[in-house]
């Protein structure tokens, strides 16, 4: 069994920037327990920050939040400015065999990026494939970013290879599904577990969910259960809700 989570933690500020609770944001994070953590809009550097709060962290938020709990963890730049830079990040359990960070801009104004890595899990036989996503606002550019996306996993995951696709898609009008998943063969999480509806869940703002912005898709994986983590204490520490999953493993190619 593993279990997995998907934040936007808002570079460790309460919605519309009240207060640095990356602290608090750690506590929380660690209470989900889980295996692999996709993380975006994580700061890995920021002068003016480190200058203003007594309480900043001095090493990368990343850093800060996987340890003594995460013993792997890659960081991807995506957004660098003349004070520092922020980007996307996973955090696992497991041994990170490799990993890449895939700039997928269209926008000059809006740095976006795709972090994958290839994780060693125990019990599966074959690795497993990850790519944590931060993709644009605007439509348009999240069209160029879903070919970008599928291009790249077909030029580098094998296409029976277990794979997680996890992070931000701002993808509030449900496109992703529809390109993506059978492109790839993939299937979103929630949907899966909601034969009902059959789409992903709210899951921003994180105080009441509306829009269905963030998403999980697995192949070669089991769905066994699913959450959205939203409403206090969850609101108060970024304006996304987190999402988490439970899966098991399937046959993949090279399982004996």
């Amino acid at each position: 069994m593993l279990t997995i989570a998907t934040w936007n933690i808002h570079k460790g500020f309460s919605q519309f920037n009240r207060r640095m609770v990356v602290h608090e944001l750690r506590e929380r994070l660690r209470a989900l327990d889980a295996d692999i953590v996709f993380l975006q809009e994580v700061v890995g550097h920021h002068e003016g920050h480190a200058e203003r709060f007594e309480a900043w962290p001095e090493e990368p938020q990343h850093e800060f939040l996987a340890a003594e709990v995460w013993e792997n963890r890659v960081y991807g730049r995506n957004v660098v400015y003349d004070h520092g830079h922020h980007g996307n990040a996973i955090l696992t359990r497991f041994p990170i065999l490799a990993s890449h960070n895939q700039d997928v801009t269209r926008l000059r104004f809006e740095k976006r990026g795709l972090l994958y890595c290839v994780v060693a899990v125990p019990d599966l036989p074959v690795p497993l494939h990850c790519v944590c996503a931060h993709l644009s606002l605007f439509g348009r550019s999240r069209r160029h970013q879903y070919a970008a996306l599928a291009a790249f996993i077909e030029a580098n995951v094998p296409p029976d290879a277990p794979l997680i696709i996890a992070g931000d898609f701002n993808d509030w009008r449900g496109r992703a599904c529809e390109i993506l998943a059978p492109r790839l063969n993939l299937a979103e999480v929630f949907a899966a577990a909601d034969p009902a509806t059959r789409r992903p869940t709210r899951s921003f703002p994180a105080a009441l969910p509306i829009l269905r912005l963030d998403r999980i898709y697995v192949r070669g994986l089991a769905v066994e259960d699913c959450a959205v983590h939203h409403g206090p204490p969850w609101s108060m520490l970024s304006d996304h809700a987190a999402l988490t999953a439970r899966l098991s493993f399937q046959a993949t190619a090279g399982t004996p």
